[in-house]
Parts: structure tokens; C-alpha cells; sequence
């Protein structure tokens, strides 16, 4: 009997790619990177206008004055309003987008992409205007997806073989956009979203990330978002550092996300909070903080940037980072267009300044050395709670510049991720992706009976 050799993995996706062509799907992919680079940072460029000027003109006026506190509520529940206008038009657009496009990916959900673009695009502007604490993340990259299904649709490719790709080169082209990491985004598409490596996916992915990397940095001119590129090495007497920061993030991501879910599977059944009162809630407490606690507010509070220069007090920082992460719940599980990841690194970089200030009062390192510990603050937490090491690693090595310290994040990462998994509690996004497919099912069994279900958590059919 004769011996048949398989054909190796390799040839037969390169046998692949020639099938499909490389001129298409360079282009194929050029029109996807392109366009998701092109609406991603105009949507960066409105978002960095309104918000400049709506804390301009908050500083010009005394805010303690009846007529202009009436003022500020009245156009914070405007904005709540215009947030359940968006849920109600296209209730897919709740939350991040990042569980709805992995399912998307899987077949196990399907959207009308212009009415996702849109609402996503105009409902995380909303939610960012109103001060929640929400990032662009998670809508960008679902802003991205509805891009390449988009482009798919337009190029007349309609079978639902070659739908993934445009959703998974799409995603990257956003994660890209939103931070400037096209190699982050590569990470996200193969370990979080679980794409299969092939020839094909590897090179469309590829010409999306750098694609739409030239729009936002190039043609945009946006620059570093943390630019930490001067941080200094951690000496290597230094680095039992490493494993402390990777536990102790791992630990907080795990808490973050436990609460998170828990939370927010409350909020979906309570009859306490109806959808008008679960959206209008955030944008009253951000309303609230801004008298009382205004430092987790944007634009009013204690930057990034600013937490590697200032000698802040450890208590200070424990209770900037308490209320934050309480008011970062409290936005997302209200259900509104906004993603986690942002929130989750200004997290980790108030979790970093209070490492590095108390192993400075300790005199264990330099006050320099403070933004290398920021960095690792910012990757353990992500790691911690998204469990994707390599993703957090390169998203924040591209995100600062800072290279040279390539070994001293990845290993951070890996701790945490460890560390979290060790606490048997599971990744963000892997827990939001059963809730959805749960409200989903929820839905279809209820208008199969004749009711009308609140779908504010994410509840778009599933496809039968």
C-alpha cells in the first residue's frame, strides 16, 4: 500500500493565498485599514475637540452656581438621553463591542454594519462627552469590524466564508487606529480573538494594522499616547520587582473583574434598573464627581503622565484608584456604547504610582524609574484582566516608546495572567461573551412568547 505524505500546513496555505490572490488581498486589506484609520481618527480628533472645550468651559465658570449646576445636569441627561436614543436604534451597540465581534467571528451573531458604525461611533461619543469612565478600545474595534464587513460587503464578497476576515482584519485596523500599536492589534487577533494563523489571515491582518497605523499617525499626526520613550532600564538587582507588580496586578484584575460581571449581570435583571434609569445613572454620578471628586474625571483629574512626575502620597493614590475603578464599574454596567481597556490602564498606572511610591519612600528606586513602574502597572492589570500577555505587552511597549524594556514587560504580563488564572477567575471578555449569548437567548425566547425584553445588555439575535 502506498505511503501519501499530507501536504505540509505551510504550502497549503500559500496554495490558499494564490487561490484567493495577493494583489486582492493586499487591497482588500488596504480598504479596510484605510477606512477604519480614516474613522477612527476622526472620531479620536472630535473626541480630544469636545472634550477640550467642555472642560474650557467648565474652568470658566463657577460651577457652584445654580444656574450653571442646572445647566450641567440638564446636558448630562440630554447625553443620557442621546445614549438610550443609540441603545434603542441598535441595542448590539451596548457595552465594549469586543465579545459582540468575537461571536460575530464565530457566526453565532450577525449585525447591519452602517447602523453599527453609526451608533457605535455616536453613542461612545456620548458616553466619553459625559465624562464615564469608558474607553475607545472595545468601539473602535467594533467601529473597525463594521468597516471590514463594510468593505466585504462592497467588494462583492457576500459568502459567509470570507466574512471573518474582513471582521478580524477590521478589528485589528481599530485596536491600531485607537492606540497607534499595529503589532498590539496582530497580538489581539491570534491570542484574544483566537484566529487561526494562516498565510492569508497573517497577510491581510498585516496590511490593516499598518494600513490604517498611517492614517492615524501619519496623515492624522497623532503621536505617542504615553510618551514614556526616556524611561530608564530596571537594573537587574532591581527585577524581583517584576514578579510583585505581576502578582499584584494579577490580583487586581482579577477583583476587577469579578465585581465587573457580577455587577453587571445584577443590573440586567434587577427590577430596580429599568434601562432609562441603568443610563441615565453614570451620567449623574459624573455629574456628582465633579464636585466631589473631580481627580477620575478627564481632563480634570491626575493624567497618566502626570502620575510618573508627581511625588503623590500612597493614601492619595489608594483612594484615587478606589473610586476609580468603583465609578469605571458603575459606567459599564449601566450598559452604554464604551469600551474597558482605557479605563483598565489608567487603573494600572495609579496601581503602578502607588508601587512606585512606596518603594521610593523605601529608597528601593530612583524617582526616574517611577514611569518604568507605571508601564508595569498598566500591563499586569491588562494582562490581569483581559489575559492576553502579549497583547498588553506590545500594546503598551508601542503605547510609550519604550522598547528597550521589552523583556521586563513581557515578563510582568505573564505573571499576572498567571496569577489571575491561578484565582480561578475567568477573562473579561470571555465572561461578557456567555452573558451576551445568554441576553441573547433571553431575547429570542421572549419575543417567541409574545414580550418585550430589555435588551440594553446586548441582546441582538442569534443567527438560526
Amino acid at each position: 500500500m502506498p505511503f501519501f505524505s499530507p501536504i505540509p500546513p505551510t504550502l497549503r496555505d500559500l496554495d490558499a493565498l494564490r487561490n484567493i490572490g495577493v494583489k486582492r488581498v493586499i487591497l482588500q486589506a488596504m480598504a479596510t485599514g484605510g477606512v477604519t484609520g480614516g474613522v477612527i481618527g476622526l472620531f479620536r480628533f472630535a473626541y480630544d475637540h469636545i472634550n477640550a472645550a467642555l472642560v474650557q468651559a467648565l474652568h470658566q465658570h463657577n460651577i457652584y452656581s445654580p444656574a450653571v449646576a442646572a445647566c450641567l445636569f440638564g446636558g448630562l441627561a440630554a447625553l443620557a438621553l442621546l445614549a438610550l436614543l443609540a441603545l434603542r436604534v441598535e441595542p448590539l451597540v451596548s457595552g465594549s463591542g469586543i465579545p459582540q465581534v468575537e461571536l460575530m467571528v464565530r457566526g453565532q451573531m450577525r449585525m447591519n454594519w452602517l447602523r453599527v458604525l453609526l451608533c457605535k461611533f455616536a453613542g461612545t461619543l456620548v458616553s466619553l462627552s459625559g465624562g464615564l469612565s469608558v474607553g475607545r478600545e472595545g468601539p473602535s474595534i467594533m467601529m473597525g469590524a463594521a468597516v471590514g464587513a463594510g468593505v466585504g460587503r462592497l467588494w462583492g464578497e457576500r459568502g459567509g466564508q470570507s466574512l471573518p476576515r474582513y471582521l478580524v482584519g477590521g478589528s485589528v485596523a481599530g485596536l491600531a487606529a485607537a492606540f497607534g500599536a499595529p503589532m498590539a492589534g496582530m497580538f489581539f487577533a491570534f491570542e484574544e480573538m483566537k484566529t487561526i494563523i494562516s498565510a492569508p489571515m497573517l497577510l491581510f491582518t498585516g496590511v490593516c494594522a499598518l494600513s490604517a497605523w498611517f492614517v492615524v499617525q501619519v496623515l492624522f499626526g497623532f503621536g505617542l499616547v504615553f510618551p514614556f520613550a526616556s524611561q530608564p532600564f530596571i537594573h537587574w538587582t532591581q527585577w524581583w520587582v517584576i514578579p510583585v507588580a505581576g502578582v499584584l496586578m494579577g490580583v487586581l484584575g482579577a477583583f476587577y473583574n469579578l465585581v465587573l460581571l457580577r455587577l453587571t449581570r445584577w443590573a440586567d435583571h434587577s427590577p430596580l434598573m429599568p434601562r432609562p434609569v441603568r443610563v441615565l445613572l453614570p451620567f449623574i454620578l459624573a455629574g456628582g464627581l465633579l464636585y466631589l471628586y473631580p481627580q477620575v474625571l478627564v481632563g480634570f483629574g491626575v493624567s497618566t503622565l502626570q502620575l510618573a512626575g508627581l511625588p503623590l502620597p500612597l493614601l492619595g493614590l489608594s483612594a484615587l484608584l478606589a473610586v476609580k475603578m468603583a465609578f469605571s464599574w458603575a459606567s459599564f454596567a449601566s450598559g452604554v456604547s464604551g469600551g474597558l481597556l482605557m479605563p483598565v490602564l489608567l487603573m494600572g498606572s495609579i496601581g503602578g504610582a502607588c508601587m512606585a511610591s512606596g518603594l521610593q519612600s523605601a529608597g528601593l528606586i530612583s524617582p526616574d524609574q517611577a514611569a518604568t513602574v507605571l508601564t508595569l502597572g498598566m500591563t499586569g492589570l491588562f494582562a490581569g484582566s483581559v489575559r492576553a500577555p502579549l497583547t498588553g505587552a506590545f500594546l503598551l511597549l508601542e503605547m510609550t516608546g519604550s522598547f528597550h524594556n521589552m523583556p521586563v514587560v513581557v515578563l510582568t504580563a505573564y505573571i499576572a495572567a498567571f496569577t489571575a488564572n491561578a484565582l480561578h477567575v475567568e477573562p473579561v471578555y470571555d465572561s461578557l461573551r456567555a452573558r451576551c449569548l445568554a441576553l441573547s437567548s433571553a431575547a429570542a425566547q421572549n419575543d417567541d412568547n409574545g414580550n418585550d425584553p430589555d435588551t440594553s445588555g446586548s441582546a441582538t439575535p442569534l443567527q438560526k
